[in-house]
């Protein structure tokens, strides 16, 4: 493993710390105060200078996160809400919403508030209100390797409804830059049911600023209304906060590399002398990736989120036919890598990687 620039075996560490928390690892902890009291929560540290929290008691999701003191992810005036407190009508998801690193929407539905058939279905699905039933850590070594690893079940589940469960694997390595999220969905029910997804990843200040660029292997990109239509040209750019911005959305259609992988980043490239927030995701159960843009004074936040379709209600979806469904007994894999581009070098190697992917389909298509 490297720890501090160097090359360490495990026994090599043993001499040298009392207790592996001196470096890193995993630390259990419940929330006493506010509208957070009794959500649960784990902290890890890489001990490369990553660190995030994930909550248990909300899916499973990711809030904080840091890397070497500077953070990566905007937080709601919200702070952490325990899920007795989440509403699921209306507009009320905003309520409870914390943002943070991973705030995961769906299961069964998604998108703005509207009707389908006869179910009043609110913003962004129930997932993010559900405690995961299950919960584990699993972190042990592997030779002198230090494997990181929570992983649970999450149930979104009604009688006479829509069954889906949910087993998500998060995992980590001492020294590493970068954590990956596993999911697999699973319909235990006896009948065939949608299955939205979004990974609702939201990067703020210091990360996001005038000098951040969106990197991407995108080429399709569809705007949901006029308003982000007469803004395309500024995709992949972005200003200082704005008073009265009106949020933009943008659907991008992701490519993906060789082995399957599309790629993602928001590059600040004038912070800590270069820093990057990046995202690397399978395009067989995660096809699009929404840039949610909303640059507003203090809403200041820019989401890049993995989907496996448009964000919108489950009703247009379904006139749209862009509805996806799982079928009973079957199960639908989901992985999501995020990590830590620090320097210029990363940054620039990062790009490369995407310029070729572009490249690649650009020989395809002549």
């Amino acid at each position: 493993m490297n720890i501090g620039g160097r090359s360490v075996s495990k026994r090599e560490l043993e001499r040298r710390v009392g207790n592996l928390q001196q470096i890193g690892g995993t630390r259990h902890f419940e929330y006493s105060t506010g509208r957070a009291k009794g959500v649960q929560a784990v902290e890890v540290n890489t001990g490369s200078g990553l660190i995030f929290t994930l909550l248990p008691g909300r899916g499973l999701d990711i809030v904080n996160c840091t890397f070497r003191g500077t953070n990566l992810v905007y937080l709601t005036p919200n702070g952490i809400s325990h899920p007795a407190f989440y509403n699921p009508t209306g507009l009320e998801w905003l309520n409870t919403f914390f943002g943070g690193l991973l705030t995961t929407c769906g299961l069964t539905y998604f998108g703005d508030p509207e009707r389908d058939g006869d179910q009043e279905l609110g913003l962004h699905g129930r997932y993010a209100g559900l405690a995961a039933a299950v919960f584990r850590d699993n972190s042990h070594w592997e030779g002198d390797e230090y494997l990181m690893e929570i992983s649970g079940t999450v149930e979104e589940s009604a009688l006479f409804g829509d069954k889906l469960r949910l087993h998500r694997s998060i995992s980590t390595r001492l020294g590493w830059k970068r954590l990956i999220i596993r999911d697999r969905v699973e319909n235990f029910g006896f009948r065939s049911s949608p299955l939205n997804i979004l990974y609702h990843i939201n990067c703020g200040f210091p990360l996001l600023d005038e000098s951040s660029e969106l990197h991407l292997s995108s080429t399709d990109i569809e705007p949901y209304d006029g308003n982000a239509e007469q803004h395309l040209s500024e995709v992949r750019r972005f200003g200082a906060p704005q008073p009265g911005f009106k949020g933009q959305d943008f659907l991008h259609t992701m490519l993906s590399d060789s082995e399957g992988y599309a790629l993602a980043g928001m590059i600040n490239p004038k912070l800590d002398g270069g820093l990057g927030l990046y995202l690397r995701f399978r395009t067989d159960s995660l096809p699009y990736l929404n840039e949610w843009k909303m640059l507003a004074e203090g809403d200041y936040v820019t989401g890049i989120e993995p989907a496996n379709t448009k964000i919108v209600g489950r009703g247009t979806l379904k006139k749209e036919d862009r509805l996806p469904w799982i079928e009973a007994g079957e199960t639908r894999d989901m992985e999501v890598e995020i990590g830590v581009l620090e320097g210029m070098p990363e940054i620039e190697g990062f790009s490369a990687r995407i310029r070729k992917v572009l490249e690649q389909e650009e020989s395809r298509h002549g």
